[in-house]
């Protein structure tokens, strides 16, 4: 995040495009200040903060790498953007050690980079960090398992409630039984507690 000043938000928003190659639809920008200025536009000001995707990306990569140096320990990283938001995916010299147990280790990481990613830029920054292909492997498993439960509410009509899953994970999964003919599924709770309840729904076709 960078600030440029000008005489108005518009010359700011140049300066700001100029400097970071992009173009003002690229640029995210806040007015931080606005002073119109007195005759002929003298002592008009204005001041804003402005970022593009490749500096969150910047930032992504830098914050990841700097842990890792911290832990002393190797590790590759490949950050892509995307209409969501970033995907990074690592691999280390002890990939099972950023895992940890049923992927707690890596879930922890993941919200300590988004949270500090989302306060530097003001937003709600969409992350997702693999390791290995261990996500998209737990996804894999993940759909197998919910896609007999949804085959068992089909059959049975009543309702079944999933276990813990992360945000991410979550999602999949609604994304996944929404192509279930007579399923839709429901959020319930709050927090860790928050939880995917899979409905007989007789007029989802």
């Amino acid at each position: 995040m960078n600030r440029y000043e000008a005489k108005t938000v518009e010359e700011a928003i140049e300066l700001a495009c100029g400097d970071k190659h992009v173009t003002k639809e690229e640029l995210n920008y806040f007015v931080v200040e606005e002073k119109p200025g007195g005759l002929f536009g003298i002592g008009a000001k204005a001041v804003i903060e402005a970022y593009c995707t490749k500096d969150i990306e910047d930032f992504i990569y830098n914050y990841i790498k700097q842990y890792f140096d911290n832990i002393n320990m190797n590790c590759e990283i490949v950050l892509e953007s995307n209409e969501d938001g970033f995907d990074v995916k690592l691999n280390a010299d002890n990939n099972a050690v950023i895992i940890g147990k049923a992927g707690q280790t890596l879930q922890a990481i993941t919200n300590v980079v988004k949270g500090a990613a989302s306060s530097k830029f003001k937003r709600h920054i969409n992350l997702l960090i693999d390791v290995n292909n261990y996500k998209e492997e737990r996804y894999d498993k993940l759909k197998a398992m919910v896609g007999r439960i949804a085959k068992t509410v089909q059959k049975t009509k009543v309702a079944a409630r999933l276990g813990q899953m992360t945000n991410d994970e979550r999602k999949v999964i609604h994304q996944y039984l929404s192509t279930f003919s007579n399923i839709r599924t429901e959020s319930e709770g709050e927090g860790n507690n928050r939880r995917l309840k899979i409905i007989y729904d007789s007029k989802n076709k």
